[in-house]
């Protein structure tokens, strides 16, 4: 099991480092369109290329993040049912859901989207449009995206695991959440500083 956490760490670090990195596409997709609406308000030209390689700068973003994302725990979740069950429980479904779901459906992507990407690649296919760019980035996106999806599923499935032998902590608390006990130091602790504020007023006041 050790083993396995020691994997788990590390698939955590790369789609964290993966997330920092992609999230410079988003800079990139919004500068390169107010570039674009610039030059076609300005200069009245266009192309299908500047908005070809928005839409890339996105695909990219959306898929390369869904690792990160999923090890942030901010993917859409629907607990008005789960969250009436025991902590074991609700881990207990989220290992179903790992291993039911989440793992035959990258598997499945994975299948048809690598040779997908190898076909576009070979053929140097272009887009359609004109003044259109090659089609393969765009692709590549696809099986690295849910294969970083994939690693991150298992890691998560890994955690919940060690949980239920009482190896690790809740993996299912958010990395940012504050716990039950740090909510009410940090009320406490904005209470004490409003009494302190008020009690200098009414010195001065005085």
């Amino acid at each position: 099991m050790q083993a396995l956490l020691k994997l788990s760490r590390g698939v955590d670090w790369l789609n964290e480092r993966v997330g920092l990195v992609v999230i410079w596409l988003i800079l990139a997709s919004t500068v390169i369109s107010g570039i674009n609406a610039i030059v076609r308000k300005v200069f009245n030209y266009s192309s299908n290329g500047f908005l070809e390689v928005q839409w890339y700068l996105f695909a990219a973003a959306f898929l390369l993040a869904s690792g990160y994302t999923l090890l942030h725990r901010e993917h859409v979740r629907v607990d008005v049912v789960s969250s009436r069950f025991s902590k074991r429980t609700q881990i207990w479904l989220d290992v179903f859901g790992f291993v039911v779901f989440l793992t035959p459906m990258c598997a499945a992507v994975l299948w048809f989207g690598i040779p997908f990407f190898l076909q576009g690649y070979q053929s140097g296919e272009m887009s359609s449009n004109a003044g259109g760019l090659i089609r393969w980035p765009v692709y590549l996106m696809m099986p690295v995206g849910f294969a970083l999806l994939l690693l991150q599923g298992w890691s998560e499935l890994i955690k919940r695991i060690a949980f239920l032998k009482g190896l690790v902590p809740d993996p299912t608390v958010k990395l940012d959440e504050k716990t039950a006990e740090e909510e009410l130091a940090e009320s406490i602790r904005r209470l004490a500083e409003a009494a302190k504020g008020d009690g200098n007023a009414a010195t001065q006041a005085d």
